[in-house]
């Protein structure tokens, strides 16, 4: 019988507590850049102390144009395990700057070389499913193809399934489509990553996420949606011609069908996520004088075991141990 080896998802998510628990203080204040300066440097802070020789494949990035947690970074003591790391402090800057749901923080890792790179192209065309219609999904089929499929192998009507879609005018047609079908549609402002885990949610929760969003977020999210057992397709998508030409220089395809094993192909990959604003999967951060309390979703994806984690934490202890006032924020 093998020997259960160390569980990173129980380490990385006092990462992922300490960047909600920062940026939760700028909760409605109206500042997103807040928001994500506290998130950086409270996660980027307690992820160094994790026994790891750490690198971020898919940080802050280019068009973050962040000091920390950037593409490329090493982050650990630099002892082994070798990994990639997959970090977004904050899921929804702009939800929680205006106070609105769904906003999380999360962070993943794999072993080394496993995580796809998507280099300095943005944006992927996305369609994600839960457990149960992990064989229905196809990125070039119809959109009526997909959702008939879903609603059969979950034994749905039409009229059941409940596609999410980012809130954006590229998605239009994407819309109309789902409203001519006969699906229900969950729009959302932001916070893809949230969005995705919905489909995975045993009870209440959506079928399909469909549509453009973040290209790091689409690795983020196939290491979740891989150790909660769904299914995804990407494929990059170009804003225009200079975005394509990028693609090409790069050696990358736009045609090209990313499957959940191309963007993520280790079969053990940690994922921790901790609420920072009111969700469907997860409560935000509880300001509570003397206590913060958390709530937070711990998976491996070798294991298969998903945990919830509900942390009750002592700022003034805290603060004896860390450069972070969690009373205050930044």
């Amino acid at each position: 019988m093998a020997v259960p080896d160390r569980n990173m998802a129980l380490e990385l998510v006092r990462g992922t507590e300490a960047a909600a628990m920062a940026a939760g203080r700028w909760m409605g204040r109206g500042d997103k850049n807040a928001v994500d300066g506290a998130a950086v440097h409270a996660m980027r802070n307690m992820l160094n102390s994790v026994e790891m020789n750490g690198i971020v494949v898919i940080g802050e990035g280019e068009k973050d144009k962040a000091p920390m947690l950037f593409n490329g970074e090493k982050l650990g003591t630099g002892s082994v395990p070798d990994l990639d790391i997959a970090v977004d402090p904050v899921d929804g800057t702009r939800l929680t700057s205006l106070g609105l749901p769904g906003a999380i923080s999360v962070v993943a890792v794999a072993e080394k070389g496993s995580m796809y790179n998507p280099g300095n192209i943005f944006y992927m065309d996305k369609i994600v499913t839960g457990p149960d219609a992990i064989d229905a999904i196809d990125i070039d089929a119809p959109v009526e193809d997909n959702i008939s499929k879903v609603a059969k192998l979950k034994g749905k009507s039409i009229e059941d399934i409940t596609v999410v879609v980012l809130d954006r005018p590229r998605h239009e047609d994407l819309i109309s489509e789902i409203r001519r079908v006969g699906a229900r549609i969950k729009l959302i402002p932001d916070g893809d990553v949230a969005g995705a885990l919905l489909t995975c949610k045993v009870q209440g929760g959506t079928d399909l996420l469909m549509g453009i969003g973040g290209a790091p977020e689409a690795v983020i999210t196939a290491c979740a949606i891989k150790a909660l057992g769904g299914n995804m397709q990407c494929k990059l998508w170009a804003r225009d011609a200079r975005d394509a030409a990028k693609a090409k220089e790069q050696g990358l395809s736009l045609d090209q069908i990313l499957r959940l094993n191309d963007l993520v192909s280790s079969d053990n990959v940690f994922f921790a996520a901790t609420g920072v604003t009111d969700g469907e999967f997860l409560e935000g951060v509880r300001y509570q004088g003397k206590v913060i309390r958390t709530s937070s979703l711990v998976l491996r994806s070798k294991s298969g075991t998903i945990r919830y984690v509900e942390g009750i934490h002592k700022p003034a202890k805290l603060k004896e141990i860390s450069d972070i006032d969690y009373s205050k924020g930044l």
